[in-house]
């Protein structure tokens, strides 16, 4: 009897060290379970990428595209700027004799590809607007951190309210249309921080492209259709999105259509 002893505490301990054994091995649930879990973590991870970046477009038919675009850039405001050299004098001479200040006003923005760039616009503002703490009111300052923007603006002259309402204060904007600075239709130019702050991981898809004087965003009710509801990002996205020749015709129609309602002109 004493030499069973050992033997039994061998085979109890055996048992033991079989149990753990067999509990650490999956049952058929937990190997499909497991596989099902890395098959959507995997595509979790295909797919965030994808939802980060976006797919440049390219290709020969977007090339010609760009071909067309450029050449009717350079084109239109070409013949623009020699027809209407009159009125560019005749609202220089009026900006000028308001208050004595500089005819045009020229603001850094961010181009295509984050090239830096800086359009120009007949002054509309007074002297030293962009001392905006000693200009505004705090509820003025707050909706200008907001949208960019300040309804009744009282940095505005008599003659800046006359040209923006008619949006003559852009025409300046046609020189830098034809050195390729900006194009007739794209998004909005718009300064960096603005970009970073209103389209985030989507300020490089924006900027993609050329940014234009006029666009889906301008002729669909522009002051109207505020970052704070969304629409202008998505407006203007959307652009980004389904440029072409055709698209570009649209929006300069109705472009035109909006300037004689004044629709949006702030």
């Amino acid at each position: 009897m004493e030499k069973m002893e050992p033997v039994c505490e061998k085979e109890q301990a055996t048992e033991e060290e079989i149990a753990p054994a067999e509990a650490a091995i999956p049952s058929e649930n937990d190997v499909s379970s497991a596989l099902e879990d890395g098959v959507q973590l995997q595509a979790a991870e295909q797919e965030a990428p994808e939802q980060a970046e976006f797919k440049r477009k390219s290709g020969f038919r977007y090339g010609c595209y760009l071909f067309v675009k450029r050449s009717f850039d350079i084109f239109a405001s070409g013949l623009f700027l020699i027809v209407f050299c009159w009125l560019y004098l005749i609202l220089a001479i009026c900006v000028k004799c308001s208050d004595g200040g500089s005819v045009i006003y020229r603001h850094k923005r961010i181009g295509k590809n984050r090239k830096p760039i800086h359009i120009s616009k007949f002054r509309s503002m007074k002297k030293n607007a962009d001392q905006l703490e000693n200009m505004l009111t705090p509820e003025q300052l707050e909706q200008y951190k907001r949208e960019y923007k300040i309804d009744n603006d009282p940095r505005i002259t008599k003659i800046g309210g006359f040209l923006r309402k008619t949006s003559l204060d852009e025409l300046p904007q046609v020189w830098d249309i034809f050195v390729g600075r900006i194009s007739v239709v794209g998004p909005r130019p718009l300064m960096e921080s603005e970009v970073d702050e209103k389209y985030g991981a989507l300020g490089d898809k924006l900027l993609s492209v050329k940014p234009g004087m006029i666009g889906w965003w301008g002729c669909n009710g522009r002051s109207n259709t505020t970052y704070e509801s969304g629409e202008r990002q998505k407006l203007e996205l959307y652009y980004v999105d389904h440029c072409s020749v055709w698209f570009d015709i649209k929006i300069i129609f109705k472009t035109i259509g909006s300037v004689f309602k004044r629709t949006g002109a702030q």
